[in-house]
């Protein structure tokens, strides 16, 4: 049996306390490091913050759009089957502006797959036989005169604003307005309209050289972007 002294306990007591000490084991907290973490993170999360926000904004700044719209909301457009794409108002100096825009809504609401459309030969052959001018203004009557030759649920009107290069500075891009209406040919009433406005220099083609939209991007963007509106319901 080994027997230990009161003085070799003391001895290896404050032994002990020295080497945990000496180890790091035990470390009293450092409050101003904690507080540089806490500020670094801070300042960090801000950062992202900016950056997300500028990226977003510069996602959404590929060319001004402008839209509004009007729906019924007492029409079930379900039972719209088939309809007429009217020519198109020109208001622009651009001579095939109308027809342009018009082929491009042709094309969008039959890639739908919601409606069928009547040929434009025969849209433009019921307009003349009718004696009306492609483009004017129609009443509740002629609209009614146009359904009941064309058999058809509806018929899409409107007017093409704007059509050319709008420049910003240095940098010229296409913009397009357009301004489209659908009537129910059974009341002659206008169910649906919608203007839209695509184009323009967007953020990174001003700021950093990028490839602006072609004409025909512009006005298959701003068509979509009205019917858009029409397919919701």
């Amino acid at each position: 049996m080994i027997h230990y002294s009161k003085k070799d306990t003391v001895k290896a007591t404050v032994t002990m306390h020295v080497s945990a000490t000496c180890d790091g084991n035990v470390k009293k907290p450092n409050y101003v490091t904690d507080k540089r973490n806490g500020l670094r993170n801070r300042l960090t999360l801000i950062l992202l913050s900016a950056l997300c926000t500028l990226l977003i904004f510069i996602l959404g700044c590929g060319g001004k759009g402008v839209s509004s719209f009007y729906i019924n909301p007492d029409v079930d457009f379900s039972f719209i089957k088939k309809v007429a794409v009217l020519p198109l108002d020109n208001l622009t100096n651009e001579r095939f502006a109308g027809d342009a825009v018009r082929h491009v809504i042709i094309s969008e609401l039959l890639a739908s797959g919601l409606v069928d459309v009547v040929v434009p030969g025969d849209a433009m052959a019921a307009v003349e036989n009718l004696k009306l001018k492609p483009g004017q203004s129609l009443n509740a009557e002629q609209i009614k005169a146009l359904g009941k030759a064309l058999k058809v649920q509806a018929v899409i009107l409107g007017a093409v604003e704007k059509y050319g290069e709008a420049r910003m500075g240095n940098i010229s891009a296409p913009e397009v307005t357009i301004t489209l209406m659908m009537a129910d040919t059974s009341s002659g009433s206008i169910i649906w309209s919608a203007t839209r406005t695509r184009g323009g220099a967007g953020f990174m083609a001003r700021h950093f050289g990028a490839r602006a939209e072609t004409m025909s991007e512009t006005t298959l963007k701003v068509v979509r972007e009205a019917l858009q509106t029409l397919y919701k319901y």
